[in-house]
């Protein structure tokens, strides 16, 4: 049993996009690989599109579970979208089964143009993180994203600057979320920590104390901490002591 949808305003690359089969039948250029899993990118009337193809699920009872890291991958950008939170978009998704066990599976999102990752800034040397009007600007929509996730209760557990994307406007956009997953009482609090310390494991190295004490202000809605929130900072600051 396959399920597959594509957008219908991409409709004229149904032949291309329409289908699992054709979808696993394109080529294009490799982005990453691993075991599971590939990403290829391809373009199409000046358009690019990245694909993410999944080929297994793993060993044991993964293959079996309800729902396999690219069904997660799919819904968790479909949560960004109606939470405000800017994205890719998503062009076409599905998967296919047989007998209940995943076979395949496959994500296809348009290109956000003239966009890099904030780690990549960062290993380049980019002059707009020495920019302090630059950084406030990207620190207030960081926050706000953030927060509103957290505010749904909901978690990325990947959230690097390698998965935050900027534009040559200044603008911020949420990517990659496989990971993702909502939480209840305790575990919430933690992963919002883990989530905060992924930021900041980058933000320390780079940024100054100031601009990351207004960044957690603007996440908290705040605009000076109190006794709980002095105690959650230390344990983001703490968080990878000993982990690496």
């Amino acid at each position: 049993m396959a399920g597959w949808t594509l957008d219908p305003r991409y409709a004229s690359l149904s032949d291309e996009f329409g289908n699992l089969s054709a979808v696993f039948a394109l080529e294009g250029e490799e982005i990453t690989r691993d075991p599971l899993s590939e990403v290829v990118r391809i373009e199409r009337a000046g358009v690019r599109y990245y694909i993410k193809r999944y080929h297994s699920a793993g060993r044991g009872i993964r293959p079996y579970l309800p729902r396999p890291r690219i069904r997660t991958e799919w819904q968790n950008l479909r949560y960004f979208m109606n939470w405000g939170i800017p994205t890719a978009e998503m062009v076409a998704w599905g998967l296919e089964r047989q007998m209940g066990r995943f076979v395949r599976g496959a994500l296809i999102t348009r290109e956000l143009p003239d966009t890099e990752n904030l780690w990549m800034l960062d290993y380049l040397g980019d002059y707009r993180l020495s920019d302090p009007a630059w950084v406030d600007v990207i620190s207030r929509q960081l926050a706000d994203s953030t927060r509103r996730m957290h505010d749904h209760r909901f978690a990325h557990n990947d959230l690097k600057w390698r998965n935050l994307l900027v534009d040559g406007q200044g603008n911020l956009f949420f990517i990659d979320c496989p990971n993702g997953a909502f939480w209840c009482w305790p575990f919430l609090d933690y992963r919002i920590v883990k989530d905060l310390a992924c930021l900041d494991k980058v933000a320390r190295r780079v940024l100054s104390r100031s601009q990351r004490l207004r960044f957690y202000l603007r996440y908290c809605g705040r605009k000076h901490t109190d006794a709980r929130d002095r105690k959650r900072i230390q344990r983001v600051l703490r968080f990878f002591e000993g982990r690496e």
